[in-house]
């Protein structure tokens, strides 16, 4: 039924059928996302609140007009059901940083989009708030009393009774109230985009366009940068997040000066309020929808809160007293731990020595895969290596390896497992034979993709010999 409601505003919009209607992934809300593929080639959204709608819709076309970089809208059902808008391609920003993401390190080119996404935030907040009507906005229309007690409440109910950990709920109602009042302390006209992370943000040309801020409302400026910066699977690094708010703060003094001093105090605060709402959220979509997806990203958000507990918070004395116990869980201790440590794997001749261990660590594991039948002996694998299919299928159907390394597995397993009760960050797993080319190379391919399978730990593998360094 979406798809063909889709079709006919589409048809209506260009004269014309679209060419094909494909489904899109959706994230966490129930709207349902379709490319309607043809000349033009545009979204059609479909969602389950009118009110929900309306508020995007109009949010759309206010800041259209302030020339604010957001999807045009183009059509909409009589019901204001469905709507077309402007087709901004695949790539998300959250897509665009990947490699900082995933190796903790960003390069220069996913640096200028974050600071091109920041830096624009100042104009929608501000430029976006004049001659809004936030009487529009859905939910609610501001950032007040009711919905910063809304949130808390969300993460109490959907996450932190579902951990099981006991807590006194007058207590802990008592630091809600006073964080309400230490957020609610400053006031402001601008807009709060409420869910400004990454996945909001797609990248089009080079360029940051805004999406999906029907959730948006009048609030305080200190919300979204909380939220973008502390966004879970972000993974920013706090140096970066440094430089990020310099940017943030120098966009905004053209709009609103502020202290820098009192800018940073109150951020900390959104930033504990936005931890522990989206961990209410993930709870929600993960524990009782039954989305995997908001249960991965639980362990990034309890690293964020371990980070923040790490300064005090003294207006919240019970409140911190029970998140020290929530990121003290044993669950959660092993999933942070996983990204702290790093194993080493590496393969390397014996005739040019044991690799040094550069962690300074002095532990691990050296095998000696000397006693393994060899495939170099043989001119037909004297070119290839350990990652070579006709030495692989050699090794293997030889055998000697493979019970070698059930040995290996079972040591090292012990190892990995006790490195990671113990918050340890390094482990080295070094395979020397003769020439560092065939035999330690299958050992050492092999025992790191295990390693990383069986335990979704940070493994490096390096192959000394034949100069090759990868990381899973």
């Amino acid at each position: 039924m979406q798809p063909e409601i889709l079709q006919i505003l589409y048809q209506d919009y260009t004269g014309h059928t679209a060419e094909s209607i494909e489904p899109l992934a959706g994230a966490g809300s129930n709207r349902k996302y379709y490319r309607l593929k043809g000349n033009p080639q545009l979204i059609g959204v479909y969602g389950t609140s009118e009110a929900e709608n309306r508020a995007f819709l109009y949010m759309a076309k206010h800041f259209t007009e302030k020339g604010l970089p957001v999807p045009q809208i183009y059509a909409q059902s009589d019901d204001g059901m469905a709507y077309l808008q402007e087709d901004l391609g695949d790539i998300s920003l959250f897509q665009a940083i990947e490699q900082g993401r995933t190796t903790g390190t960003f390069n220069e080119a996913e640096k200028s989009l974050l600071k091109q996404t920041i830096r624009l935030l100042p104009s929608l907040q501000i430029e976006g708030a004049k001659d809004m009507d936030f009487s529009v906005c859905y939910p609610q229309a501001e950032f007040n009393q009711r919905s910063v007690l809304w949130d808390l409440n969300y993460f109490k109910y959907c996450f932190l009774k579902a951990t099981g950990i006991e807590f006194q709920e007058n207590l802990l109602e008592n630091d809600f109230e006073n964080m309400t009042d230490v957020l609610l302390a400053d006031t402001f006209s601008t807009f709060m985009y409420r869910d400004f992370q990454s996945r909001n943000v797609m990248i089009r040309d080079g360029q940051p366009y805004f999406i999906d801020f029907q959730g948006g409302r009048k609030g305080p400026i200190y919300y979204d940068v909380a939220s973008f910066l502390w966004q879970a699977k972000a993974r920013f690094p706090q140096d970066l997040r440094e430089e990020l708010i310099h940017e943030y703060l120098e966009a905004l003094q053209a709009y609103y000066p502020i202290s820098e001093s009192h800018f940073r105090e109150q951020l900390r605060h959104f930033v504990l309020f936005r931890t522990l709402q989206v961990l209410g959220a993930y709870g929600f979509r993960g524990y009782f929808e039954q989305k995997p997806h908001f249960l991965q990203s639980i362990p990034y958000a309890i690293e964020n809160l371990s980070q923040l507990l790490e300064h005090k918070f003294p207006e919240y004395p019970y409140l911190c007293k029970v998140l020290k116990q929530l990121t003290g869980l044993p669950v959660y201790v092993l999933e942070q731990n996983k990204r702290k440590l790093t194993v080493r794997v590496i393969s390397f001749s014996y005739k040019k020595g044991i690799p040094e261990d550069p962690s300074g660590n002095g532990g691990g594991y050296v095998f000696d895969c000397r006693a393994i039948h060899n495939p170099g002996r043989y001119d037909a694998y004297k070119p290839l290596t350990g990652r070579d299919e006709p030495v692989i299928r050699f090794l293997e159907e030889d055998g000697e390896i493979l019970s070698f390394l059930e040995h290996v597995y079972a040591l090292a397993d012990v190892h990995v497992q006790r490195f990671l009760e113990r918050g340890f960050t390094h482990l080295s797993i070094c395979f020397g034979c003769t020439g560092g080319q065939h035999r330690s190379v299958y050992a050492a391919e092999h025992t790191a993709r295990h390693i990383h399978e069986k335990f979704g730990v940070n493994v490096e593998v390096i192959h000394r010999e034949q100069n090759i360094a990868y990381k899973f």
